[in-house]
């Protein structure tokens, strides 16, 4: 069945990945054209609520919805916003499937796209569980972390700053004054992995420390030798909404999917709940922690 896209398409058909992807690229281009959402609905012969609804996935535009908004910011823009057609065109094919759940890519173009996705999905959430054998997960990470890492993927300059940039303005969920429950299971390998210098890896840990006491943040270590459980499938995130099913979202080095289906859904916490089950409580990884940066400090000054 072909999808029939509206206007006055409801909130539930709104909150797919996609469309928190392409709600949030609409709000930026407008507020880089330096134009009001009552305006633009103005210039598109809207009602004024519109473009808002379109902005917060409250509304589902239509292809055509996004073809003329695009038209109009290039008109009002005035030379501050630059949309080239190769960002139409994502644009575009974001409105086109933004009412389906599942979202797959592969190969780097697509990584951008999902991006906004997750950025979204993090927002919006109201729950969020992440599993990693190998890293620590992205909103626990330093800023020098997270730099050493996209640097060690061939990064250019400019490309790590902006990276490591939106990784941190990311965290504002887990610190802001209404923020989200965040349960980070990580495997002990991710604490012991040389990732940039031996500074790095030590301020990494105390930051783990700090930001683990805050009462919204749960993070639990899956030692080594505990045999085998449910994440030796690889890393995954859990998002669960207020107003939505949750979803499961997979990211590996140039593909990545979100998937909502129900029996997934089910069977990754099912998966979640198994990993809690072989995982350290919180105190006790809270001391595994420190001991481990303490060993670690200590060679490094030797």
């Amino acid at each position: 069945m072909d999808t029939v896209y509206d206007s006055a398409m409801p909130t539930s058909a709104g909150l797919t990945p996609r469309a928190r992807a392409l709600a949030a690229a609409i709000r930026d281009l407008r507020e880089s054209a330096g134009i009001s959402g009552r305006a633009l609905s103005i210039r598109l012969g809207l009602s004024h609520g519109m473009v808002s609804n379109w902005e917060t996935c409250q509304r589902l535009p239509s292809p055509e919805d996004v073809a003329s908004l695009l038209t109009a910011l290039d008109i009002v823009g005035e030379g501050k916003v630059s949309i080239d057609t190769t960002e139409k065109e994502r644009l575009l094919d974001l409105a086109r499937h933004a009412a389906e759940p599942n979202w797959l890519t592969i190969g780097m173009p697509g990584i951008p796209q999902q991006l906004a996705g997750a950025v979204e999905s993090e927002r919006a959430a109201s729950a969020i569980t992440e599993w990693h054998p190998m890293v620590i997960p992205g909103l626990l990470q330093t800023a020098d972390y997270a730099r050493a890492i996209a640097k060690a993927s061939g990064l250019s300059d400019p490309q790590i700053e902006q990276r490591v940039m939106v990784r941190m303005s990311r965290r504002e969920i887990i610190t802001r004054r209404d923020p989200v429950e965040f349960l980070a299971l990580i495997g002990e390998a991710a604490l012991r992995e040389p990732i940039g210098r031996p500074e790095v890896m030590i301020d990494q840990l105390r930051f783990l420390l700090e930001i683990s006491g805050r009462p919204n943040v749960d993070v639990r270590i899956i030692k080594l030798g505990v045999g085998w459980h449910p994440g030796f499938a690889g890393p995954f995130v859990v998002y669960a909404f207020p107003d939505a099913p949750p979803v499961i979202h997979f990211e590996h080095f140039s593909s990545g999917a979100f998937v909502p289906d129900a029996a997934d859904v089910e069977a990754y916490t099912g998966a979640v709940e198994f990993i809690k089950n072989v995982a350290m409580s919180p105190a006790a990884t809270t001391v595994l922690i420190a001991e481990i940066a303490d060993e670690m400090e200590r060679r490094h000054e030797q």
